[in-house]
């Protein structure tokens, strides 16, 4: 059928602190070739520039952008405001979209949105995360970064960083920022806008699917930037933030595991920013991966195969975890005690 979605249509979590270019970013979004067909949720249309891409008002909340592009102001619930751009997505009040955007204010933490996709039962199985972007101000970035959790917590989360106002600072500003930026979130890609070779698509497909439903767990982990990054160099104020990788060279219990999980997410959910991995799991052939934010978790995900995970398609488990005020060394002894050593 002609309007009928796809299994699950991808979600991009587009945020960044206040006056970071958050909102400059996704007007450029907009109106880039090759975004049709997306859907937009903003929390208010007043600083969004959508005069010269006004086609139509369909009613209060939505407005129909050129290219097809749907841009829906959302004053209350999320999950509400999702279900409807199913429901009229379905009866044809609005036009078809394949992927959503939604972006949060500048204070935003990302976790609820995160859980809302996780949690909601409409939205879990008709939605999926794709990725998670963040902007960051090339000039003050650095000055955020020191005196709000809300924007260290937004850059330790994210798929992608881009640098914004690039033109306007000095590279060893940016530099400086750059390198501050990877010892928070070593396997998040950097992105400047002002950059010639800057593209909107290379923003999306981050997750563990592509738009073709193609997996991609090797890149959607980015194990290897995490591993190999030295966490000892970051800066001062930073200490709070770590990035680290558990590995296990033989098959793990999946009870060991979801005990462990349990245990973990009991005892330090709210330190726990984000997780996910791939699992070798006793009596299972093929790679399970994981994914959560804080308190909840994505239902486990079968892969198709080991190939292009483990080191010459190896079955290894991998976990890539970013925590706040909460060392690796008592996450590991804990996976020791629990899986490891099970």
């Amino acid at each position: 059928m002609e309007n009928e979605l796809p299994a699950a249509v991808p979600v991009s979590l587009l945020t960044g602190f206040l006056g970071s270019g958050k909102t400059t970013l996704l007007n450029k979004i907009l109106s880039s070739p090759g975004m049709e067909e997306t859907a937009v949720l903003i929390n208010e249309y007043g600083d969004v520039s959508i005069d010269h891409l006004l086609v139509e008002k369909i009613d209060e909340d939505i407005i129909l952008l050129e290219g097809g592009c749907i841009c829906c102001s959302v004053r209350g619930d999320l999950s509400k405001a999702m279900r409807d751009l199913l429901v009229r997505r379905s009866d044809g009040t609005i036009p078809p979209f394949r992927r959503v955007i939604i972006e949060t204010t500048g204070l935003a933490d990302p976790a609820p949105v995160i859980h809302t996709l996780i949690t909601d039962p409409i939205a879990s199985g008709r939605y999926r995360l794709d990725g998670i972007i963040v902007t960051v101000d090339g000039l003050l970035g650095w000055d955020t970064l020191d005196k709000f959790d809300e924007a260290l917590k937004q850059v330790a989360v994210a798929d992608r960083i881009i640098i914004t106002k690039t033109d306007i600072t000095d590279d060893e500003t940016i530099n400086n920022l750059r390198e501050r930026l990877t010892s928070l979130n070593p396997g998040a890609t950097q992105v400047a806008y002002h950059e010639g070779n800057f593209r909107v698509s290379d923003l999306f497909d981050t997750g563990l699917f592509d738009s073709n439903i193609k997996p991609h767990p090797k890149r959607w982990l980015s194990f290897d930037a995490i591993e190999g990054s030295h966490h000892a160099h970051a800066h001062a104020h930073d200490k709070s933030i770590n990035a680290f990788t558990i590995t296990c060279d033989k098959p793990i219990k999946w009870e060991a595991f979801t005990n462990w999980l349990d245990m973990l997410l009991t005892t330090q959910g709210e330190r726990i920013l984000r997780m996910k991995g791939v699992l070798d799991i006793e009596g299972q052939e093929k790679p399970i991966a994981v994914h959560g934010v804080q308190h909840v978790f994505h239902p486990p995900q079968e892969l198709p195969s080991w190939s292009g995970i483990g080191p010459n398609n190896k079955r290894i488990s991998q976990l890539v975890l970013i925590t706040k005020n909460l060392g690796p060394d008592a996450v590991i002894k804990t996976f020791n005690k629990f899986v490891r050593d099970q």
